[in-house]
């Protein structure tokens, strides 16, 4: 007699879940087996995080098939979720930012000394086992506060192998993390699914997808389309399932008149963060800043905004000299900057749609001494058809809104403001493909109006799809400017890597 079949570790068929009128599910499904890593894809809002969260004990579905190694189940809670086994990495760190990493990672399960004292050479020396076991250097007694994304996503996914869960789900793990250490993270995933563990990875980064994975489930409109081997099908296909249709160019750049001189910068510098750094950026052009996570990219857009101080040296817009560390300074002077946390640094995630858009132009709205929600609602609504935010009411709060919906958000925000310099950190972080699409096509608008755009991103095909020059940061320096033409994935990561080199003697 042969074996018998083993039951998947999680099924779930027909699940349905709503939020008042809105319908966040109509037919969610997936099966997973023991020992593989399945993807699970689809456009934000397309229901997978509902989905997730159901399974992580969140919420509650209303209807359908809920089953657990081999059991039925209802989560009341995410306590009960984790005590069956179930682990989730989400895409958004949640980090106590006054307790120190091992603190956060042991959080509700510390060890204990005689006397309920909490063991903390104890708690130190299984943080530093799991973080050896990633393969990651970082010190478990420094608080959380200050942390870059990427090790505050470290350390949620430390905290989930912590758990010895049979399921592991990661919803966008690697949106802020470097090459080398993806390539950790998917050794680990590869461990814990020989193992005989079972893995859900959620992402947008289709080569991630077929590096990793083993099969592949499809989501479009809280629905599920298809199910299949990694090996049998194709990125084409998976965006067909995805979209309802075929999204032809990923970055629709159109070449646009560049005109004078926007934004320049002098000979700045930051102890520790940055050095020697002048570039320019002119009316119509796309200048994207790549390099490694911790090269400095995103403290030179700090700096420049005004967000961070920095040592020496000048920023000028359109002419003008801009002060040092005054954001509101240089959002009169025609500077916009959407940052790399969306939901942490560029909304007020409690407000409404209408009063995110609104916050910056707020004080161009008060008439007689009075802002109304009508004038919110008006100033909004332009912006909000604009960029096709897709929401059934503009006083819901940002919150209810997928993660390419509230990107869209932050930037019909600083568009109100109608800049001549529009700075923007990791633009479709964490964002479907065809909402990455419409972003990519928004940005090509915006420089085709004239507008001066600086891009900041950790995806080489994105910064070499949409940029008309490449900047390349290795810690803290500019290693090179190279022109659209003659950028190259290989051009950018040996300029990228130039002083690792050096300093290698290589």
């Amino acid at each position: 007699m042969s074996d018998p079949v083993p039951e998947p570790v999680l099924v779930l068929d027909g699940v349905h879940k709503s939020f008042g009128a809105t319908a966040a599910l109509t037919s969610g499904g997936i099966t997973v087996e023991a020992g593989s890593i399945h993807a699970l894809v689809g456009e934000n809002g397309a229901g997978k995080s509902t989905m997730v969260k159901i399974v992580a004990g969140v919420h509650r579905r209303d209807g359908g098939v809920f089953r657990f190694q081999g059991e039925d189940v209802d989560f009341a809670s995410t306590a009960d979720a984790k005590a069956a086994g179930i682990a989730v990495i989400y895409q958004e760190p949640t980090l106590f930012p006054d307790l120190s990493v091992a603190e956060n990672l042991f959080m509700g399960r510390q060890p204990y000394k005689s006397g309920r004292r909490i063991d903390r050479a104890a708690m130190y020396e299984r943080a530093e086992m799991l973080f050896q076991r990633l393969g990651v250097r970082l010190d478990p007694r420094r608080l959380a506060r200050g942390l870059s994304i990427a090790d505050q996503q470290i350390i949620e996914i430390a905290k989930a192998i912590s758990l010895d869960a049979a399921l592991l789900v990661m919803d966008e793990p690697t949106a802020a993390l470097s090459g080398v250490e993806v390539d950790r993270l998917f050794a680990v995933a590869r461990g814990l699914r020989d193992e005989g563990r079972a893995l859900v990875f959620i992402s947008h980064r289709f080569e991630e997808i077929f590096a990793l994975c083993d099969t592949v489930t499809v989501f479009r409109d809280g629905a599920y389309v298809a199910t299949q081997p990694i090996a049998e099908t194709n990125r084409g296909e998976i965006v067909a399932q995805m979209v309802g249709r075929d999204v032809e160019e990923l970055f629709p750049k159109v070449p646009a008149p560049i005109g004078d001189t926007v934004l320049r910068v002098e000979d700045l510098n930051s102890t520790g963060a940055f050095h020697d750094v002048s570039f320019e950026v002119r009316a119509g052009e796309i200048v994207g800043i790549a390099g490694l996570v911790g090269a400095g990219r995103s403290e030179i857009a700090r700096a420049v905004f005004g967000v961070d101080g920095y040592d020496s040296g000048s920023v000028h817009l359109n002419g003008r000299a801009v002060p040092m560390r005054d954001p509101r300074a240089s959002i009169k002077a025609g500077m916009a900057f959407v940052p790399e946390d969306r939901r942490l640094q560029g909304l007020v995630t409690d407000g409404s749609i209408a009063r995110n858009i609104a916050s910056v132009i707020r004080r161009g709205l008060v008439k007689a001494g009075l802002l109304t929600s009508r004038a919110e609602l008006r100033a909004a609504d332009a912006w909000a058809a604009r960029l096709q935010v897709k929401t059934h009411a503009l006083d819901m709060p940002a919150t209810t809104m997928s993660g390419g919906n509230q990107q869209k958000v932050v930037l019909a925000k600083w568009l109100s403001t109608e800049p001549s310099l529009l700075i923007v950190d990791e633009p479709t972080r964490g964002i479907d493909v065809g909402t990455k699409a419409e972003v990519h096509r928004l940005l090509s608008d915006l420089a085709g109006q004239g507008i001066a755009i600086l891009m900041i991103s950790s995806e080489l095909a994105e910064v070499l799809g949409m940029a008309d020059r490449v900047l390349v940061v290795s810690e803290g320096r500019i290693t090179a400017d190279i022109d659209r033409e003659q950028a190259t994935p290989e051009a950018v990561m040996r300029a990228a890597t130039q002083l690792h080199h050096a300093e290698a003697g290589e």
